[in-house]
Order: C-alpha cells, then structure tokens, then sequence
C-alpha cells in the first residue's frame, strides 16, 4: 500500500505536548452508491453541470491563486475524498465526527435547532447542556465545492483525542439545504487552513492549539492510507504537534507555503513517463486533504488523461482497462526541485462493481 506524509508547518516552536490521532479509511460513499446502483442518479442530481461536462468538480469554485501526551482516534473516508475522525465540544462532552479539512478553517458541527434532512441524519450540538457554553450568535455562511451550509457562531471547549482547547470558536450549522451533507459520514469539519480561509471570527482550532501552548511544535502531519479493492481498509494517523519518522525515510523535503489561506505551494512542472511535460513554467498548487484526488485545469488534465489511455463514463469519472494497470506511464511531479513519481496503482483506483472490476482515474478536472 503507498504511503503519504504530509507535513505542514506554522510559527513558531512551543511547549507542552503531542497528540496521535490513528486514521482508519472505510468504503467510501461513492463506493457504496456505485454498488447500488445510485451513483449516476446522485451526480445528476447533486453535481448537474459537472456531470453533463463529464467530469466532477472537487474544488470549491472561485478558489484564491493559487510531552509527549498521546491519545487515539479513528478516520475514515467520505466519497473517496475524505478522512473523518471523533472531537467534543462542550462540557460535558458532546461526540462528533468530523473531517480534518486542510482545504477550509472552519468548526462546525450541526446545531439541535437544525431541521434540514441533513441534520436529522446526524448528531447535533445541544448548547443548553453543556456548562461551557458561550453564545456568540453571529451568522456565517460556507460554500464548498459540493454543498453549503448557514448558521450561527458561538465559543466552546473543543475535546481533540487528549488534548483540551478552551474558548474555541465554532459554528453551529442551521440550514444545510440539498441532500449531500444528509449522504456524509461525518457531522462537520474541522478546517486546517489558514486564518484567511475563515467565515467563522476568531482563533482557528490550530491556532488556539498554538496560541494555549499544547504542542511542542507548531506542526501537523498526516499520514494517509487507501483502501483495498476488497474494501478492507488499513490504519493512517494524523499527528498534532510533531512527526514520526516509522511513517518516512531519508529527509523530510520542505516546501514554502506560496499563499498564506489555502496550503498553496509551487508545483515546478508535471510530467507523464517522464518524456510529456505539463506546467513547464511552474504553476500553483494546494495541499488538500478534505480530497484524496488529483486536480487541474481542464486542458492540461484531460490531455494527461488521454496519454494515459482514460475514457469518460457515464458517471462523469475517467476509468481505465484494469488489466492495462502494470503497463500504463508513471505520472511525476517536481515539487521544490524533487520529483515525486506516482505509479499506476497510486493514481488509480481499483474496486468490484457487480463482481466486475473498475479502475477508476484519481486525476479529475477541476
């Protein structure tokens, strides 16, 4: 199974501890909808124009230029793009799920005043039991690349593993209209961007980890897993407050952040079987992981995808011949002077549909 480390750096060094968080990645939603039989009926209804393009959208549109104390807790995967894990809010705790998001900077979790159908399918944050609470009650409103969601802001102690955040600004969601958020696995998100990012006022949930001195460095890694074809899945971790090296060799590489909202970074050029080069004049790039998919301009993508021999179905994803997998190009990315090469089995995923074999491309247009 591959392996990714990703490390993301902020400020200033601190004291205190370090917490471990193991990930866990489950069947995915599109999975599941796709063995059913739905899939192709929930991206008409919930993706429209990509899905007449023939392709899903996975960003956000308008996206900007681009101690040693440790405890548990487990991640999975939402429509093969995102990786969920327990928090509490409150006093006494209340449990959510939520995705550990370094595309947004946001917490929020649906409030019990909630009535849209996605709230009802999730746990909800009842204020009037917990001792902490602090109404705020400003509005906010988010729009992501798939879903939106309005309510209102108030201040919590925010529960991560061991680790105990006081007065951390929140949201609680009162409206999530549509049905994508009712399909989700997980009740909220927990953004780890930067402040930019924010709709939610305040200290983001990493900066008040920084800000109250939790950590012994202001750094985060992920390491993340993919599931088997037989869905199965394998243990990942996320990490607050340092790295492991038993998930790495040799060096860590460091790249400098190029955008201070997203996790923007220069992508030098991008390369397929080393000999078809893209980006030749470097171009910008954000490290996501609320998506475990490979994005890019319409062009530049859809030329990669045909070098690779994808055609479109009728799902709007690229999908490959499975027996064509050991015989298909390395795909490179040089990142701060270093390639990165991904494999056939890297880029694409393999998984049983009706006893039948799909391997879908993890590289969309965005």
């Amino acid at each position: 199974m591959p392996r990714l480390l990703l490390l993301l750096l902020i400020g200033t060094w601190t004291s205190s501890a370090m917490i471990r968080i193991p990930l866990k990645q489950m069947l995915s939603i599109r999975t599941n909808l796709r063995a059913s039989g739905l899939l192709e009926d929930f991206l008409k209804d919930h993706h429209p124009d990509a899905f007449s393009r023939r392709y899903v959208q996975c960003f956000p549109p308008g996206t900007p230029s681009m101690q040693l104390d440790r405890s548990q807790e487990r991640i999975h995967n939402f429509m093969d793009t995102q990786f969920y894990g327990e928090i509490s809010l409150g006093t006494p705790a209340q449990n959510f799920s939520v995705i550990f998001d370094t595309g947004s900077a946001d917490l929020w979790v649906p409030s019990s005043y909630c009535v849209s159908q996605a709230c009802v399918t999730h746990r909800h944050f009842k204020a009037f039991e917990s001792s902490s609470f602090q109404h705020d009650g400003r509005s906010f409103g988010i729009h992501y690349g798939s879903g939106q969601l309005l309510g209102v802001t108030a201040k919590e102690t925010l529960t991560i593993g061991n680790m105990t955040i006081e007065n951390q600004e929140f949201g609680e969601s009162v409206y999530e209209p549509g049905s994508t958020f009712a399909f989700a696995k997980f009740d909220g998100v927990l953004g780890l961007g930067y402040p930019a990012l924010a709709e939610v006022s305040g200290k983001t949930v990493f900066d008040n980890i920084i800000a109250q001195k939790k950590v012994d460095q202001a750094v985060f890694s992920f390491y993340l897993t993919r599931s088997k074809a037989d869905g199965s899945s394998s243990e990942g971790e996320l990490l607050i407050g340092g790295t492991d090296k038993e998930f790495y060799s040799g060096e860590i590489h460091w790249i400098p952040v190029t955008d201070q909202g997203y996790w923007q970074i220069q992508i030098d050029s991008v390369a397929v079987q080393g000999a078809t080069s893209f980006c030749l004049k470097g171009c910008q790039g954000i490290v996501d992981t609320g998506t475990s998919l490979l994005g890019g301009p319409l062009t530049e993508i859809l030329t990669i995808q045909q070098f690779i021999g994808a055609t479109p179905s009728s799902t709007g994803e690229f999908v490959l011949d499975c027996a064509r997998l050991s015989s298909l190009p390395q795909v490179t990315f040089v990142l701060g002077g270093k390639e990165y090469t991904l494999t056939p089995q890297q880029y694409v995923r393999k998984e049983t549909q009706r006893g039948h074999e799909l391997c879908p491309l993890l590289i969309p247009v965005i």
